[in-house]
């Protein structure tokens, strides 16, 4: 899979950075500038929803859907109304508070020094693109991508997933779906969230004992993603940053995310 600034350089033909520029009187360097500052904060955001079972349902129930598509294939619509208002709802599901993405603008703004309020309009704008690049890319529609993912087949298991997840909501498996309606617990009644506890395993076995104490992890030991392999350098940007913008990125999401319910 394509690391995102690698995606999002392919919209609309190879012309999507271009296209920001327009919309928002850049030059081409200041638009791919602003895209790399704000790249790592979407990286973020995606890691952090796909380590939790409740956020990755919802993300990818709205990624199955197949609505952002058209603003990854036409940059324009990602500045109409519906396409500002769709790019909100994915800002708020990717970064789940105003304020952050408020923050997430400020410390771009320092970075690249173009002023706070531009990039704030920009990040529905980059929010919906980013939503259609990664839907296009799971359901190999995206040519760099293709040869990496595999298409749908056994080397593509988000592919896999969305495919099945199309089907339940009625679309074909590589055109958009209806639009899935979410319910209060997406890890309960959804079928969303069921289709990822058996496709990714991540359900218990019924005759699995009761939870229990459990063993003390090994020193060396790291936590591990289970979503890694099926996401991979995904979600990525695709281009360096200093490590103090990336601790800085962090920072931020602990700082607005720390003991706030985003399932709420």
């Amino acid at each position: 899979m394509l690391p995102l600034f690698d995606m999002l350089a392919q919209a609309q033909d190879g012309r999507g950075i271009e296209t920001l520029a327009r919309q928002f009187n850049l030059s081409q360097q200041q638009a791919q500038a602003a895209v790399e500052a704000l790249l790592p904060a979407f990286s973020q955001g995606l890691k952090r929803n796909a380590s939790d079972p409740y956020g990755l349902s919802a993300f990818m129930s709205a990624m199955a859907s197949g609505n952002h598509a058209r603003y990854f294939e036409d940059a324009t619509q990602a500045f109409s109304p519906q396409g500002v208002s769709q790019g909100n709802d994915v800002l708020g599901q990717i970064f789940g508070s105003k304020d952050l993405s408020r923050a997430v603008a400020a410390q771009a703004a320092q970075a690249t020094g173009l002023g706070t309020q531009l990039l704030q309009q920009m990040l529905p704008a980059i929010a919906a693109m980013i939503m259609g690049g990664l839907f296009k890319q799971s359901t190999g529609q995206v040519p760099g991508a293709r040869a990496q993912a595999g298409g749908l087949g056994a080397d593509n298991p988000l592919g896999q997933i969305l495919q099945e997840m199309m089907k339940q909501a009625g679309g074909a498996g590589g055109g958009a779906a209806q639009q899935p309606q979410m319910p209060q617990n997406p890890l309960g009644d959804n079928p969303w969230g069921k289709i990822l506890e058996d496709m990714l395993g991540g359900g218990r076995q019924a005759d699995a004992p009761p939870p229990g104490p459990q063993a003390e992890p090994q020193p060396n030991a790291q936590a591990k993603n289970p979503y890694d392999e099926i996401f991979g350098k995904m979600f990525e940007t695709g281009r360096q940053q200093r490590d103090d913008y990336q601790k800085g990125v962090e920072s931020i999401f602990d700082q607005f995310l720390k003991g706030m319910d985003r399932n709420r």
